[in-house]
């Protein structure tokens, strides 16, 4: 299946190079040179991924990216300079799902975009439980006393995981792997960041989690029904 990508990149010369490559691995590209062209377009195409420069003109790519998570979970990739940098955490906790730096490799690339995609493949069983949170791995909601909690599809593809496990620990190699695939680069942080927005949206009390729990130096494991 043809994977269908937004590319938002300010730099002509890049753009093109990069849909080129990306169209040799069975892309097909729409180009958008900033991001406020980028939102206009996701009113009429569809995508299936959003690859996003964080230095944008105008509207910057954190700015796109939050606003994309309001419009919904369409998976969001960012580009950034530095891997060392803060960039990759701010854009993280703006809703990305992954993140890449440049010079860009269009292998790596197709890569992580297979892999984001793989992440919607379905849990075993339909119906799974963390503590008071219901999961339907149907349509991919999580609710709480009938009312629905909004998770993107990392956060719930994580939550899903870890409730599968029905209490035993989930080593971060294995979530690294399950989510993102083996081609993984993120390493700990991607996890983290990503574990840290979960808590935000689930918990009571982000600070002192009770359904999403650490293991400290393995992984992390979710508190089984009550």
């Amino acid at each position: 299946m043809t994977v269908r990508v937004l590319l938002v990149e300010d730099d002509a010369l890049i753009s093109e190079a990069l849909s080129l490559a990306l169209a040799d691995q069975g892309c097909t590209v729409t180009q958008a040179a900033c991001g406020e062209d980028a939102l206009a377009m996701l009113e009429s195409v569809s995508v299936d991924v959003v690859l996003l420069d964080l230095m944008l003109p105008g509207m910057d790519g954190l700015a796109v990216c939050r606003e994309l998570r309001v419009r919904g979970d369409l998976p969001v990739i960012v580009i950034t300079a530095r891997a060392d940098s803060q960039d990759v955490i701010a854009g993280l906790e703006a809703g990305a799902d992954d993140y890449v730096t440049k010079p860009l490799v269009a292998g790596e690339l197709a890569a992580r975009i297979r892999a984001l995609l793989r992440r919607a493949a379905p849990v075993r069983r339909c119906c799974l439980q963390v503590g008071d949170l219901l999961l339907s791995t149907h349509d991919e909601t999580v609710s709480r006393e009938g009312a629905n909690i909004r998770l993107t599809r990392t956060e719930f593809r994580l939550l899903a995981e870890l409730a599968a496990a029905e209490g035993e620990v989930v080593t971060r190699e294995q979530l690294l792997h399950r989510i993102w695939g083996r081609d993984c680069f993120g390493g700990t942080r991607l996890l983290d960041v990503h574990i840290r927005r979960l808590r935000r949206k689930v918990e009571p009390n982000p600070d002192c989690p009770r359904l999403v729990l650490t293991v400290r130096g393995i992984g992390y494991r979710a508190e089984p029904r009550p």
